[in-house]
């Protein structure tokens, strides 16, 4: 038996009290301070000669390590269903929205894509991460996420000016971003949490679709070192949703965010086999 890690049982504790309180958004890791990402520090387009060559083998050692931790069993991908969705969007610019529940659901996106990017000439998943991610983490993990194909969000005005024209420029140019419209991470949870309708801000502006993935989970018979079990995902790869040319660009964020959170609410209740309720609502959410 290996000893349940305190950390993980704090986290879980955290999201149940976060949970009862509606508080959907705040994060529940202990995280430190962030240090602040000014223009200078970061090339969201890989315009520089250093960061593209940084890229390309960083790129290379991201696909390995992800493989990896499939073959040796510590990210179980239990099956890909709907992956057809994605073809059909395949050629054109894309937000891909995702639940944020383990430091592992974009390596499972990215294995599941595998076949379709990181090939010579090919396109890569872009991922929008938070300033701390960008920041904080020093040597190799902070060389690898700075150098990942990553967007890092700013408290920065002038950066986030920088990170909103890059964005319009991926998106013109047919590339794939993946957003985390819920916020924080929430470790292992298994509901969809209601989404930020900013986070469909650059698909209504860029008028590209929206292709919703949510990942269930189930307990496998192995037991990861934190003393919990590790888990089996299935990822669903669910019907792009289109920006409708009738609506503002407000209107259009509403609406993405209430049929993505739709669709992600119908996987849950059909795998799980249960009604999505929250204990904020004695009255379940509807």
């Amino acid at each position: 038996m290996i000893e349940k890690d305190k950390g993980r049982l704090e986290v879980l504790a955290r999201i149940d009290e976060y949970e009862k309180k509606g508080w959907f958004t705040k994060d529940v890791e202990e995280d430190p301070p962030t240090i602040p990402l000014t223009p200078d520090k970061v090339d969201y387009l890989n315009k520089k000669l250093k960061n593209k060559i940084a890229t390309f083998f960083v790129n290379i050692g991201a696909k390995r390590f992800i493989k990896k931790l499939v073959k040796n069993g510590q990210m179980i991908i239990k099956d890909i269903e709907g992956i057809e969705n994605y073809e059909a969007i395949k050629n054109s610019g894309a937000i891909l929205t995702c639940n944020h529940f383990n430091a592992f659901d974009n390596f499972a996106i990215h294995y599941a894509l595998f076949p379709y990017m990181y090939r010579p000439g090919g396109q890569v998943l872009y991922k929008v991460i938070r300033e701390g991610n960008y920041t904080n983490f020093p040597g190799l993990y902070g060389f690898f996420f700075r150098h990942c194909n990553t967007l890092p969000l700013s408290a920065n005005f002038s950066t986030m000016k920088n990170f909103m024209t890059a964005m319009k420029v991926l998106l013109e140019r047919g590339e794939k971003v993946l957003v985390y419209a819920e916020q924080g991470m929430w470790w292992n949870y298994r509901k969809p949490r209601p989404l930020t309708a900013g986070a469909f801000k650059f698909a209504a502006e860029s008028k590209v679709p929206v292709l919703p993935i949510f990942i269930t989970m189930n307990d496998s018979d192995k037991i990861g070192g934190d003393g919990f079990p590790i888990q089996e995902y299935t990822l669903h790869f669910l019907p792009a949703i289109y920006p409708d040319e009738n609506k503002t660009v407000k209107e259009n964020m509403e609406y993405l965010k209430d049929k993505n959170y739709a669709m992600w609410k119908e996987v849950y209740e059909k795998v799980y086999g249960i009604p999505l309720t929250y204990s904020c609502d004695s009255e379940g959410n509807n």
